[in-house]
């Protein structure tokens, strides 16, 4: 009776998949350690998986699909355009009067500062965009203490993410007031009726200098510029709205390396990305093309027109969407709301500033920039991307994937265990009374197929193999036809393998006197352990028939088969009494191994095999 009980219990300690948990948990640990080397910091374990079944990205422009390294190249001053270049002819060129007013508003409208360090070199501090602007001004004989010390500034207007622009009063030393605007150039230029001609004199914008603007603007973004329009006001009894146009500035922000074949990488997998900026229409979709991001059939839009559509244009629009230009943190809330609840998908959203913490928190993976990000952000994020590149989100998916897959492979390779041993202990017992795997054995099994398995297959790194499938996506299901036809076949084989040496064992290997049950149950389970063996290296890949490719580099999976391989010759050898076991000739060796090595061709035969994908 007690006998009996052990194996009942034994029984239920090897069909309950415990080692699953650890199998997910060391899979997540890591992949997260591992993505650490890659410059991005989980915050959240799941994120790690959760990222592998992404189905789109919606990706920021500066600072992530480029460098976030500024420099003014192009400027539209007193209604020509001019290269911008160190010479003294580009600042001669410019009248007196015009520089004066340029530096006024360029050194008093910004959020940066121009500093002496240590080793008494001129250092620029600030953001990418206000950086190259006092980089202009520098360029143009300007002295940043010098001109803030002659205005004093009366009042600040910060930068609004929703008018795209900012300004400053300056008290001017000449007695009155003027303000100075600088903003998003199309919407800055609306408020002008006015603008500094050839001569410096302040004329009104009629029709054709308006046209004249506005299709520099236009051919500054088509080059893929940052355009911005910087404007003042005199301010006299009353203050106006109306401003004068002071220069139009073109800004180049260079497409980082390697960004245009990882979005070419994230298309082969299946991974929609979608631009969603602050920038110009013009200039986003031009950058959106240098990435490979916008194509011939897709759409790019503005955050204000985006805004304005009903929930039934917004089903039409938003799968060919690829670019949302002009847009407002609520405008990307609203599309990441819409992509995973009307469209069902796994939405990853980069983000760097406060206001974007709507839309990370809202999305399935929220991704925050390490360098630019605020802190608001980076606690709304699942995983912070500490080098703001766009290749290392890639970078993320294929870990996620890799996650993914790894617990698929433990699971398939667990399953075929749990079946064969389970399914073998309990005919057995029903058929014949006696059970060939004892209790110790089964929990030697259990720790093969648990505690071993878990540490070989869940720490398999990533291949680039894994790019080029499909995402799981939302539905997707996780034991797939691929992992039944696998374990099916498998189970099978050992099936077989195991009735044959129940039934025909002793024949085989002519085995008479007291000892051949205890012979034939030990061969039985050396046959069973290395059939597991074999298979451990088989559930490496679920679909290709190559497995030993990049084995030797995964150190756990080899300690690990080495280990279990060593226990079992232990075990075998040396622990009779304990294990139930006898020593087996070499011959009988040969045999159990060979019967596990069979499991190889097998399952290679069984991966020829087609079935469906779902």
């Amino acid at each position: 009776m007690l006998e009996f009980f052990a194996i009942a219990v034994t029984i239920v300690v090897v069909a309950v998949p415990e080692g699953l948990p650890l199998a997910v948990t060391l899979s997540l640990a890591f992949a997260m350690k591992k993505m650490m080397n890659d410059k991005a910091l989980v915050r959240h374990l799941a994120a790690c998986e959760t990222m592998g079944s992404a189905t789109t990205i919606c990706s920021d422009k500066t600072g992530t699909l480029t460098t976030n390294h500024m420099t003014v190249v192009k400027t539209c001053i007193c209604g020509e355009i001019k290269e911008v270049s160190g010479s003294e002819k580009f600042g001669s060129s410019i009248p007196e009067s015009v520089r004066k007013i340029l530096l006024e508003s360029i050194f008093n409208n910004t959020g940066g500062d121009v500093v002496v360090n240590e080793a008494q070199k001129v250092e620029i501090l600030g953001t990418p965009t206000e950086t190259a602007l006092l980089e202009l001004g520098l360029l143009l004989g300007g002295d940043f203490e010098e001109e803030r010390v002659k205005s004093k500034i009366v009042k600040v207007e910060p930068f609004n993410s929703t008018k795209k622009r900012m300004g400053v009063v300056l008290e001017l030393p000449e007695g009155g007031f003027r303000a100075h605007c600088k903003g998003a150039s199309e919407i800055a230029l609306a408020a002008c009726d006015k603008f500094l001609n050839s001569n410096g004199d302040v004329v009104p914008l009629d029709e054709a200098s308006t046209t004249h603007l506005q299709d520099t603007i236009e051919k500054f973004a088509s080059e893929a510029l940052r355009t911005l329009c910087l404007a003042y006001s005199d301010i006299g009894s009353e203050f106006s709205e109306r401003y004068t146009c002071i220069a139009i500035v073109g800004i180049k922000d260079p497409v980082r390396p390697g960004v245009k074949e990882s979005v070419a990488v994230c298309r082969s997998a299946g991974i929609v990305v979608r631009m969603v900026t602050g920038d110009n229409l013009t200039t986003a979709k031009a950058i959106a093309r240098e990435c490979g991001i916008l194509t011939d059939d897709g759409l790019a839009i503005e955050g204000p027109e985006f805004r304005e559509k009903s929930d039934a244009e917004l089903q039409q629009l938003i799968p060919n969407l690829q670019v949302m230009a002009r847009s407002s943190p609520m405008d990307k809330h609203t599309l990441v709301k819409q992509l995973r609840t009307t469209f069902q998908e796994v939405v990853a959203v980069t983000g760097d500033g406060t206001n974007d913490a709507p839309a990370l928190h809202e999305a399935d993976i929220g991704l925050a920039m390490g360098i630019a990000g605020t802190e608001v952000a980076k606690e709304s994020a699942d995983v912070i991307i500490l080098d703001d590149n766009f290749s290392t989100i890639v970078t993320v998916g294929k870990w996620g994937r890799s996650v993914y897959v790894n617990i698929q492979k433990f699971v398939q390779f667990q399953l075929t265990v749990n079946v064969v041993a389970l399914v073998v202990n309990f005919t057995s017992a029903c058929l014949t009374g006696n059970a060939p795997l004892t209790a110790v054995q089964l929990l030697w099994v259990n720790m093969i197929m648990d505690t071993l398995g878990a540490l070989a297959l869940a720490t398999e790194p990533p291949t680039d193999d894994l790019m080029k499938r499909a995402p799981v996506g939302r539905k997707g299901n996780f034991i797939s036809n691929v992992m039944w036809r696998n374990i099916t076949g498998q189970s099978l084989y050992q099936f077989v393998v195991i009735w044959y040496l129940q039934t025909q064992g002793k024949e085989a290997f002519r085995l008479d006197g007291p000892d051949s049950d205890l012979i034939l149950n030990t061969l039985i389970f050396n046959s069973f352990v290395f059939c597991q063996v074999f298979n451990e290296i088989s559930s490496r890949e679920m679909e290709k028939v190559n497995v030993f490719d990049g084995i030797l580099k995964n150190y756990v999976f080899v300690a690990v088969l080495s280990c279990t391989a060593i226990f079992q010759i232990i075990i075998i050898e040396f622990l009779g009494t304990f294990a139930s076991t006898t020593p087996l000739t070499w011959q009988q060796w040969f045999v159990s191994i060979a019967f596990g090595f069979l499991g190889m061709p097998i399952a290679a035969i069984l991966k020829m095999v087609p079935v469906g994908s779902s």
